[in-house]
């Protein structure tokens, strides 16, 4: 007959590698979270499927959020990311939401 301490002390073995296993790949994701990251002009053009001389005229604008030190420019992916989103054109439903509550409001 088999010993019952010997299968229970295999299973929690496994457990605990799962456990140390799960653990490790905890720590990976904490200590490599999407962080932000300079890009340069070529690598923006790149990030906004744009063309260079696009990005510079856009600097020049003041329409691109940048950053500038000594003749480079550098800017931030998680800007740039919102930059895109400004862009964004809202669906019927999100416009007929806001014209309901604009009407709602101009009643009282």
């Amino acid at each position: 007959m088999e010993n019952p301490f010997q299968s229970i002390e295999e299973r929690l073995g496994s457990i605990e590698s799962l456990l140390i296993t799960l653990n490790e790949k905890n720590v990976e994701t904490d200590s490599n979270p999407e962080k932000e990251e300079l890009l340069t002009v070529q690598e923006a053009a790149a990030f906004l499927s744009l063309s260079v001389p696009t990005i510079y005229s856009k600097v020049n604008k003041g329409e691109l959020p940048v950053m500038k030190r000594s003749k480079r420019l550098y800017f931030s992916n998680y800007e740039l990311m919102d930059y895109l989103k400004q862009g964004r054109i809202k669906t019927n439903s999100e416009l007929d939401q806001e014209a309901d509550s604009y009407l709602q409001k101009t009643k009282r």
